[in-house]
């Protein structure tokens, strides 16, 4: 497959059997979510059934706000994950207040954009000298300011959610170099969701002592451990296909990479759990009706991209065989 094709092309969209399996269970639940909701009717309080309407409503646009570029090609999926970072970051930047530093604001969305132009150039070398390139510039514009008081907090603020939103998220981008990258990205993203799912029901039905009750007292030991094992599980039956012929196909691998998932997810919402605390704020927008803000959504997402694509470039290469600076090399 030619870069080009593998960028803009949706020829090849449900080759892989996994990119078949997440797409049809994903219609199905979608289609088969109102039915049970109509079925349920007045069993249910009104403000709830509202509620879950809404969420479904939701679940539906942000499903083909993600699934759509994933299937049209690489650089529709890579566009749409730069997106998703500059509204991430937007929403972090309205909560901390950093919107009101111009300067340092105005250097993560360059280092953003510029993230997304790497990964869209398969530049593996620029995509990871840009993340202390753009921390050495923030630091930089910074001083122009000539205000010395609350330097530190400016610039850890702006350091932080670069370091989040275009290193973080944007491994999630490069993963699109990938020529399997529809049933990896998908399988990412729908076993993080997954793990929310999991983690609920377990926690409803076992759980009783929380994991951190001061940070998210929802979250139980029980519900965690339970998420962990069914992500595992959703991980290992799915890796089979997605890494056939390769290393990370044998078993041991697929049980490391559901627990990093698994793990590392919690962590992420835990994470900007503690942020949302330490500010005194319930959600980060109200952006999605029914689910808060974009970060609210996509927290376990944002550490998760970043350790899930050094696990798997470590030991089966990222976009292995394709080729390296699309754009950039002439002759």
């Amino acid at each position: 497959m030619s870069p080009y094709e593998r960028l803009f092309s949706p020829a090849h969209a449900f080759e892989h059997p996994v990119t078949v399996w997440l797409t049809v269970a994903l219609g199905v639940a979608l289609t088969v979510s109102p039915l049970v909701l109509l079925t349920l009717g007045r069993r249910i309080a009104e403000t709830r059934r509202q509620r879950l309407w809404s969420r479904w409503r939701s679940w539906l646009v942000l499903t083909l706000l993600l699934v759509g570029p994933i299937l049209l090609g690489a650089a529709w999926t890579i566009v749409a994950i730069c997106v998703l970072s500059l509204l991430c970051y937007r929403e972090y930047a309205r909560a901390t207040g950093l919107f009101r530093e111009k300067a340092i604001s105005l250097t993560i969305v360059v280092g953003i954009l510029l993230i997304t132009f790497a990964t869209m150039d398969n530049w593996y070398r620029l995509f990871m000298a840009l993340t202390p390139l753009t921390i050495t510039l923030i630091l930089t514009v910074a001083l122009f300011a000539d205000r010395p008081q609350g330097y530190i907090q400016r610039t850890a603020l702006g350091v932080l959610g670069f370091v989040l939103f275009g290193h973080g998220l944007g491994h999630l981008g490069h993963l699109a170099n990938d020529v399997n990258f529809r049933p990896l990205i998908l399988m990412v993203l729908v076993a993080a969701e997954m793990n929310v799912v999991f983690s609920y029901f377990v926690g409803r039905t076992l759980g009783h002592v929380p994991l951190c009750p001061n940070t998210s007292p929802k979250v139980t030991v029980a519900g965690v451990l339970g998420g962990l094992v069914l992500t595992t599980m959703l991980v290992m039956l799915l890796g089979t296909s997605v890494f056939r012929g390769t290393e990370l196909a044998n078993w041991h691998h697929l049980i490391v990479l559901g627990i990093l998932i698994s793990v590392v997810g919690q962590l992420g919402a835990l994470i900007f759990a503690s942020i949302k605390r330490d500010l005194g704020i319930k959600d980060f927008d109200v952006t999605i009706p029914g689910h808060g803000g974009l970060l609210d959504r996509f927290d376990r997402i944002v550490p998760m991209a970043a350790v899930v694509f050094h696990y798997v470039n470590y030991f089966v290469g990222v976009g292995a065989g394709q080729q390296v600076r699309i754009w950039t090399t002439f002759g």
